[in-house]
């Protein structure tokens, strides 16, 4: 089996909408660092699990510097988006979701 791991940092604002009174009821936002785990038992017909800067393309570019109620159809938990970020990279199987220094939110399939 073949891993590969992409550490990316994006800057973004959101607000959740809960059933209980928070803070983060109103928009704010975080310096996210997001670990993307892929693996594949063959790799690609470049030799790849999958492409380094296919990853950043499909997740930097598509959040960073932006608002993700906007954007995103889903309460923007750091779950959600890790769950998110799971289903649009191919062969992930994990995304870790930092959304604070003690805040960490992971996916796993």
């Amino acid at each position: 089996m073949y891993y590969v791991q992409k550490r990316l940092e994006i800057s973004s604002a959101h607000q959740l909408w809960l059933n209980y009174e928070s803070k983060c009821e109103t928009l704010h936002g975080h310096n996210w660092i997001i670990y993307v785990f892929c693996k594949a038992e063959q790799l690609d017909q470049n030799g790849m699990v999958v492409d380094f800067t296919h990853i950043k393309h499909l997740v930097h570019d598509r959040l960073d510097h932006q608002n993700l109620n906007q954007i995103l159809d889903f309460n923007p938990t750091a779950e959600n988006i890790a769950k998110y970020i799971c289903d649009l990279v191919p062969n992930c199987y994990k995304v870790q979701v930092q959304e604070s220094e003690n805040n960490i939110a992971i996916y796993e399939r």
